[in-house]
């Protein structure tokens, strides 16, 4: 059994744990605030992003610009948006581990031949990848200690100069979406070639309120070629806040779970003093009773 002096700075121990868990807590849930806003704010303007292009694929030829063009697929670039921290449970593990399942299953002979390109967004996915030899193009690490929008377009001006040079036939993203503070989905999406809107979109543009003929300065065209590599950048700058506040949830949960842990550490282990201190009176009493005992029939 451990003395009672081990016993005691292990609850010191612990408590000061708990200390710093909680600061972390407290930390995540002010930067979870300010990440889910940015979220919120940016989902209508991609939305409307998406209208207009819903709209343009009616009245422009789409296909004859050179980032829709579908290619044979020789060489893939694939975009992991991880964390540069740890201390958020399973957030970095699960999309690191989705992201390889997902090479591996679609584009395993690519890979053998070492045609499958990574991007990594963040320290602890580019760890990963490089430690199981996965052939890594580029990496950005601590953009979310000052993130703006000049990170994604950096990114994206680098992945469509490759993309139209031939390095990449095809470039997906895949992401951990916010959808509340205990909940992330992964996601896996195609960035390039641009894939053409859903039906979906094309019946919502049919409908009286969506099919007014809009008239397009200088043309429907130029506005196409305007607006694309908007489209992209902000593709990335959105995968981009969703990350960041789905890892802000992911480490206040992890973070509360710990504190409420070491609490219950801490009752455990001063049940395991309280025994040990009240065996040692018992024992000292016993010793006493016993010396007395041996005194009188001296």
């Amino acid at each position: 059994m451990a003395t009672l002096r081990e016993i005691r700075r292990r609850i010191t121990s612990v408590k000061n744990t708990q200390k710093i868990t909680k600061a972390m807590k407290m930390v995540a849930a002010a930067k979870l605030r300010r990440a889910q806003d940015a979220v919120i704010a940016a989902r209508p303007y991609a939305r409307k992003m998406k209208e207009l292009l819903s709209h343009l694929q009616n009245v422009a030829d789409l296909t004859a610009h050179p980032l829709f063009l579908i290619r044979q697929i020789n060489s893939v670039a694939i975009i992991v948006i991880t964390a540069d921290r740890g201390l958020c449970g399973a957030f970095n593990s699960n999309i690191n581990r989705a992201a390889a399942q997902h090479i591996e299953s679609s584009y395993g002979e690519l890979r053998s031949a070492g045609k499958v390109k990574l991007v990594c967004i963040g320290k602890k996915g580019s760890d990963f990848f490089q430690k199981n030899n996965y052939e890594i193009s580029n990496r950005y690490i601590g953009i979310y200690q000052d993130l703006n929008f000049s990170h994604p377009q950096s990114i994206i001006d680098e992945i469509v100069k490759r993309f139209m040079l031939g390095e990449y036939d095809k470039v997906e993203v895949v992401y951990n979406e916010f959808k509340s503070i205990i909940q992330q989905r992964i996601v896996i999406e195609q960035i390039l070639p641009i894939q053409s809107l859903p039906t979906s979109s094309k019946t919502e543009v049919s409908t009286p309120k969506s099919a007014i003929n809009y008239i397009y300065e200088p043309s429907s065209q130029a506005i196409v070629n305007s607006i694309i590599p908007k489209h992209l950048h902000f593709q990335l700058w959105r995968a981009l806040l969703e990350s960041n506040a789905a890892e802000q949830g992911a480490r206040m949960t992890a973070m509360d779970n710990a504190t409420t842990n070491a609490s219950d550490l801490i009752r455990s282990l001063q049940l395991s003093y309280n025994k040990a201190r009240q065996a040692s009176i018992t024992k000292e009493l016993l010793e006493i009773v016993s010396g007395a005992e041996a005194l009188k029939n001296a």
